[in-house]
């Protein structure tokens, strides 16, 4: 059911995993185009259409809020403070400081901290409503001081309704999709544009986001999920249900091995036949696993870290800590045997909005830093600018910007 390959066979499936988001960009793009310029008639006529709206306002009401939060289960209500207090823990320590300081005589120089001003929070609702992604992602715009938090959610659960209302979020619409992503990038009579929009969705909302991309922020265009094992030795029962945990998602998501045991590798290839015996989402997990799942097996520890960084997975399990410094390339990794990636999911507290498809190669996970803004300050005094006047004017000439120079010079000769 999973194949088991050597390295080249790896590479040649890593290789070909590549994106392509051609076809939903071709439905997207027409959509965003309408929602500029109908605004909220577009907006609602596409809500009907694709969300199954109805005759439900647009924003959810504060009594709806209200009311899905009183209904959440007690068991449910301290999950999700469990997992907010872990979340702001972990935002609150990454949170830049503030600088400023004299790098010579009379040139002072720093940085200043600013939230952005509106965030959209894109919450996916279709065959798995996720109000952790709600956590994920507003958790980390409020520990940033963001003052506005939109939350857009085609179909929202009473769960994602209940959290939002625990977190004090009290703006939040009943829409999806590639509409979703043009409201909050441009605005509607309903819906204010934001600074940046984060969370993850399907094609047609990867392909807005991607399309969107200059007009407003984005946290990245992430498609489906994926895990990589490293592991030379480990509890087969326990690497089959990390693989299983991920392939459950979505018949597209990646769940891989990489070890250096031949052994290892067919005993975990039978554990998942075993695990999937009794798992409710069998049957996608188990196409997942067939289609994009493999299990390669490599000559030495060296070889596979080297394809886990050429991987670049979303989620790396690295079972042996000690291969830590190699790593170069990896939206989250967990280490250690009972690091479970579903601890990441929910509740460790880092963001489990990462990048997919290679794209840790560019940048790490959603972090409290992409809510913020770092402003440059320069403060001269007219012995620090003198000292640098004959680099300013001698390269803005030669850039041919006359006026550059003379804004230095008119200063100097007074």
């Amino acid at each position: 059911m999973i194949r088991i390959v050597d390295e080249a066979g790896a590479r040649a499936i890593l290789s070909s995993r590549a994106r392509t988001l051609g076809d939903a960009e071709a439905v997207a793009r027409p959509i965003l185009e309408t929602v500029r310029a109908e605004g909220d008639l577009a907006l609602l006529r596409y809500a009907r259409e694709f969300d199954r709206l109805g005759t439900h306002p647009l924003r959810v009401t504060e009594s709806e809020l209200a009311e899905a939060e009183a209904a959440l289960s007690p068991c449910l209500r301290q999950a999700v403070e469990t997992a907010t207090r872990n979340i702001r823990e972990y935002a609150e320590a990454q949170l830049p400081r503030e600088h400023l300081a004299e790098f010579s005589p009379g040139r002072k120089l720093g940085w200043i901290v600013r939230p952005l001003s509106a965030v959209g929070c894109y919450v996916p609702s279709g065959r798995y409503p996720l109000p952790s992604t709600l956590l994920m992602t507003a958790v980390l715009a409020q520990t940033a001081g963001v003052e506005r938090i939109v939350v857009t959610s085609p179909k929202p659960s009473p769960e994602i309704l209940g959290c939002a209302k625990l977190l004090g979020i009290t703006e939040v619409y009943r829409v999806g999709g590639a509409h979703a992503i043009a409201a909050l990038a441009f605005g509607t009579e309903t819906i204010a544009r934001v600074d940046r929009i984060v969370g993850p969705g399907n094609a047609y909302v990867a392909a807005a986001k991607k399309l969107v991309a200059g007009e407003t922020g984005i946290d990245f265009v992430a498609g489906p999920t994926e895990i990589l094992i490293l592991a030379a030795q480990a509890d087969p029962g326990v690497l089959a249900a990390d693989m299983l945990a991920q392939a459950e998602h979505d018949e597209a998501a990646s769940a891989m091995l990489l070890t250096t045991s031949r052994e290892l590798a067919e005993t975990v290839a039978r554990e998942l036949e075993m695990q999937l015996a009794d798992l409710p989402t069998a049957d996608v997990a188990r196409r997942s696993l067939a289609s994009n799942g493999f299990i390669a097996i490599l000559p030495t520890i060296k070889e596979a870290v080297a394809l886990a960084n050429f991987c670049a997975p979303e989620h790396l399990s690295l079972h042996d800590p000690e291969l830590l410094p190699q790593i170069r390339n990896a939206g989250a990794v967990f280490l250690g045997a009972w690091s479970a990636e579903s601890a990441g999911d929910y509740a460790a507290g880092p963001s489990h909005v990462l990048p997919t498809g290679g794209v840790s190669r560019l940048r790490g996970g959603l972090s409290v830093t992409d809510f913020m803004k770092v402003i440059s300050i320069q403060e001269l005094t007219p012995s620090a600018l003198a000292d640098l006047a004959p680099a300013i004017t001698t390269l803005a000439r030669a850039e041919g910007l006359e006026a550059h120079a003379r804004a230095v010079e008119i200063r100097c000769a007074r």
